[in-house]
């Protein structure tokens, strides 16, 4: 920031030494040592409020985010999605005519279970064969 060579300060010196005399020098290094301790204690103190500034604005940015991310209903979007679908089917099936069936039709295996099970087939004895023709009932 500042460039201040060795001649500059020597420069400084000898003024300090001429106008406020060898006997002063030791009180008025001691008050522009204080004074300049002062402005850097302020501008720390300063530069730490900012930063503390910076860091809330952050944290509440982030606290709206996540606020804002809790009120979203991730089920919303599959009712939506289902709703649109179905409406899209009873559109479909009313161009086609058909009006949309209420009552359940029967399932082929209820048919099936009402008729009477098949009579079971008896493998015949062959030849040469070990085991015994099972027993009919009449």
């Amino acid at each position: 920031m500042f460039d201040i060579s060795w001649s500059e300060i020597l420069v400084i010196a000898v003024v300090a030494i001429v106008v406020v005399g060898p006997k002063d020098l030791p009180r008025a290094l001691r008050v522009i040592g204080q004074w300049s301790s002062r402005i850097k204690r302020m501008a720390r103190e300063f530069q730490n409020q900012f930063n503390e500034a910076v860091r809330e604005a952050e944290l509440d940015s982030v606290q709206r985010d996540i606020e804002a991310i809790g009120q979203i209903d991730p089920v919303a979007d599959v009712r939506a999605a289902a709703a649109k679908a179905g409406d899209d089917i009873r559109r479909d099936l009313e161009k086609v005519g058909e009006p949309p069936k209420t009552e359940r039709e029967s399932y082929p295996w209820e048919t099936v279970a009402k008729t009477e099970p098949p009579t079971p087939v008896v493998p015949a004895a062959t030849p040469g064969s070990e085991v015994a023709p099972l027993e009919q009932k009449p």
